[in-house]
Order: C-alpha cells, then structure tokens, then sequence
C-alpha cells in the first residue's frame, strides 16, 4: 500500500463521513454549533485518525491512532441515538448509519488484525 487512500476502512470511513454531513444538514438551525458540529467532527476523526496513523512506524503508535478512530466511531454512534431521540433523522435513516457505523467497526478490527500480523512477522 502506498496511501492511507488504498485502505478499504478509510475509503468506507470517507464515504460514511459524507453520509453523516447529508443527514445532519437537515438538522434544525439551532444544532448548527452543537449536534450538528459534534456530530460531523467526531465523524470526521475516524478517517482522519486512520490517515494519520497510517504513516506512524511503531506498532504502539499505529494502534493508537486506530483506537482514537474506533472511539470516534462510538462517538458517532451516541450522537445518532441522540438525533433519532430528538426526531431530527427518521428510523430507515438511523438503521442505515448504524449499520455504516457496525460495517467500519468490523473494518478497524481487521486491520488492526493486519497491523499486528505484519509487526509480528517483521
């Protein structure tokens, strides 16, 4: 792999990124500094921190970056708890970013499946 880019996890966190700021801007106006805000930035985070911690060289430090993703990911998930509780997305729309958020989920574990694999068998 040459970029962050390759990774499969990244390419589907990037997409879900796009889902995410879709569904928030039909949030009412009053969320725009606060849901809607922490929402996209925790969204946001997850292939951010994948990207980051692509380049990092230790183990310890790869992982680090991936469970700063997979905290976001939760993250993510509470704010669309919160969104469908508030009656701001409608429950086909919550299923589907829920599943989104289980699809990436299983995606980090598998790379950081691979991560240790290749460390191990430096």
């Amino acid at each position: 792999m040459i970029s962050f880019r390759d990774l499969i996890v990244w390419q589907k966190s990037h997409e879900f990124v796009l889902e995410i700021y879709r569904i928030s801007s039909a949030f009412p106006k009053e969320e725009t500094y606060a849901l809607t805000s922490q929402l996209r930035r925790a969204a946001v985070s997850i292939p951010a921190n994948i990207a980051e911690g692509f380049t990092k060289k230790t183990l310890p430090n790869k992982l680090n970056y991936i469970s700063h993703s997979e905290g976001s990911l939760q993250e993510v998930k509470y704010y669309l708890i919160l969104a469908k509780d508030l009656n701001y997305i409608n429950n086909i729309t919550f299923e589907s970013a829920i599943n989104s958020c289980e699809e990436i989920g299983k995606l980090l574990n598998g790379y950081i499946k691979t991560i240790k694999n290749y460390h191990q068998n430096k």
